[in-house]
């Protein structure tokens, strides 16, 4: 008796793996198709198949008629009985491999072979196969499928397949993350390593004016966002719809109402009385930060208005790249100490005109709130607490009345053109916004106006950009105790009627 040179445990495995796939088999086999008529094409059949098994139907074009009509007798059938009737009288039969089902040509119709790319009749041979990767580790689910015949293999848990093909026919061997192959099918044992698709891992990222870099050779983080980061939900500042979009950062909008700046933080705290916001680069130039200082007293408290990446057009933005960490200094100085945002803006594009229009609107209103008593008036005259005597009716007064639904519009049209050597990029920009406290307005209108030029055979790049804004902010919150309406908002008592002016 000839003895098994695989280990016991990879025995088992194989074993295991082949009495799941039998089962797996016996059950696809027996489930139910519901067909949409008892009468179908070929083509409808096939469809109802694959939604139906979440199994793909493989089949050579051409050798089997789409538009054939086939009649059940009812409109629910198994599967097998599905497949044995559109077959029929067709010549062809089905294999199942695992989420395949493989249409081929039957055995005893199987009288001559496609012709081969050499122009020659290609015999008919059963090919196996071992596929690992550059580590010699068998891989799973590899397809592999004849270039002539059409004939799909896929390997086994231990990277193993067989597959009907033709003598010195390509098959290519196709799998997620690693570059395609193709090898010739022969009488002997195909041994396939594939490699990794390196091309697939590389990252580039922008790190400043005109510098790309790989990701991976970069000795401090990196993050790299697109556009629709900041345009599929838009906002007033657009900063604040970063948030939660980058690792190891935090956001947190302004208190000062729509259009206000944001405070950026990354990678936690640094200087207790310093400013711990990052540094924001359009283009290659770093923005002046114009952020107003905080309260330090309970009488101090103005409105912040915002800061100068906030008054740029979010559809201007082509790319966004978050530098963090001490290293990102390097660049741009010590400035940077707290980390970057790069912003890249748009340029135009080569060979075609383009015009674009987008568009959006939002509307928020206060969530949640805290619960207020009604039921107790002042505890003395002139205090803020509401702890006195028992009202003989209850206060009507609601803070929740003083909120209005807050309003975002925001509209953009852009014009992109170029050649080969010149690019222009040409955008208007409008964002008219009202905030949930009254009369806190914010409205911005944004011109950009970008040309690309390049000379001396692509030695010389002339890169010229213009961006206007125009901003009127409208009583912007102030902070504070005694300039920030939602501290008398809310410390209003409720045996006072605001309407009338009075105490009852």
């Amino acid at each position: 008796m000839k003895k098994s040179k695989l280990p016991l445990g990879k025995r088992s495995l194989t074993t295991a793996f082949a009495l799941m796939l039998t089962l797996s088999v016996t059950y696809g086999q027996k489930q139910v198709i519901q067909l949409p008529a008892r009468q179908v094409t070929v083509q409808q059949t096939i469809k109802a198949i694959e939604q139906q098994t979440k199994m793909s139907v493989d089949y050579e074009q051409g050798k089997i008629n789409l538009q054939k009509k086939v009649t059940f007798s009812n409109q629910k059938q198994s599967l097998a009985n599905v497949l044995n009737r559109m077959l029929e009288g067709t010549g062809m039969a089905y294999d199942i491999n695992q989420r395949h089902i493989v249409l081929r040509q039957s055995e005893g119709r199987r009288t001559t072979s496609p012709v081969s790319h050499q122009g020659r009749k290609g015999k008919a041979i059963k090919v196996t196969g071992h596929v690992v990767d550059a580590s010699g580790e068998p891989l799973v689910g590899v397809s592999v499928k004849g270039q002539n015949s059409g004939n799909i293999g896929v390997t086994d848990v231990d990277g193993n397949f067989r597959m009907d093909a033709q003598e010195g026919e390509p098959l290519l061997l196709s799998y997620v993350g690693f570059a395609d192959k193709s090898v010739k099918a022969n009488g002997s044992e195909l041994n396939v390593t594939m490699e990794e698709d390196n091309k697939v891992l590389n990252e580039v990222v922008v790190t400043a004016l005109g510098i790309k870099k790989e990701a991976k050779s970069l000795s401090y983080n990196v993050q790299q966002l697109n556009s629709d980061a900041v345009t599929t939900v838009k906002d007033a500042n657009f900063v604040n719809s970063l948030s939660g979009k980058v690792a190891g950062v935090q956001i947190n909008a302004s208190s000062s109402g729509i259009g206000g700046a944001s405070r950026v933080v990354m990678r936690g705290v640094k200087s207790i009385n310093g400013n711990n916001n990052v540094l924001y680069v359009i283009d290659g130039i770093p923005m002046t930060d114009v952020q107003g200082d905080q309260p330090s007293t309970m009488y101090d408290g103005s409105g912040s208005t915002g800061d100068a990446i906030s008054n740029i057009n979010p559809d201007d933005i082509e790319s966004i790249s978050v530098l963090s960490g001490p290293s990102a200094a390097a660049l741009y100085g010590s400035e940077a100490s707290n980390g970057v945002i790069l912003v890249t803006t748009k340029k135009g594009r080569e060979g075609r005109l383009d015009v674009t229009y987008t568009g959006s609107f939002q509307f928020s209103h206060p969530l949640v709130m805290p619960k207020f008593q009604n039921t107790y008036g002042q505890t003395s005259t002139g205090s803020f607490d509401s702890w006195g005597s028992k009202l003989a009716e209850p206060s009507d007064y609601d803070p929740a009345d003083f909120f209005q639904t807050s309003t975002n519009f925001a509209n953009s049209v852009a014009l992109s053109t170029g050649t080969k050597n010149n690019q222009t990029y040409f955008s208007l920009g409008s964002n008219n916004a009202q905030g949930i406290i009254h009369n806190n307005d914010y409205d911005r209108y944004n011109l950009s106006v970008r040309n690309t030029s390049k000379f001396l055979n692509d030695k010389l790049t002339l890169d010229l950009s213009y961006m206007l804004s125009t901003v009127k902010e409208q009583n912007m919150i102030s902070q504070g105790q005694y300039f920030n309406p939602l501290y008398a908002l809310y410390l209003f008592p409720p045996r006072v009627r605001l309407q009338r002016r009075e105490i009852l």
